[in-house]
């Protein structure tokens, strides 16, 4: 294998794992995607399923990095819309689900 060909391969395998989740962050992508996937895009890319539910990439840093969210998410959060259901995780569940959505919020872009 020549040089070139080595090195694109490692290129390749270093920028896939700095995307990666960590074992935390895949556990609250698995919860959103159980709990919330219904109404809201979970992920990285995609529109949400209910046109009143904000994909949650775009939640933004003030909403995550409010020291509450996590004990919001443990009390029980619920919203204004009526037919969107109170959830309760338990402290790891919070932790985790706060982590994956810090890692997969959009940062908007320098003008």
């Amino acid at each position: 294998m020549n040089k070139s060909c080595l090195a694109l391969l490692l290129a390749c395998a270093c920028g896939g794992a700095a995307n990666a989740l960590d074992r935390e962050q895949q556990h609250g992508k698995e919860l959103l995607d159980t709990l919330c996937a219904r109404c809201h895009a979970v992920g990285e890319t995609g529109r949400s399923p209910h046109l009143d539910a904000p994909p949650f990439r775009n939640l933004g840093d003030r909403k995550l990095y409010d020291e509450d969210f996590s004990q919001r998410l443990q009390s029980g959060l619920s919203t204004i819309h009526p037919d969107m259901p109170t959830f309760r995780f338990n402290r790891s569940d919070a932790e985790a689900t706060v982590n994956y959505l810090k890692a997969i919020q959009q940062r908007s872009k320098p003008k």
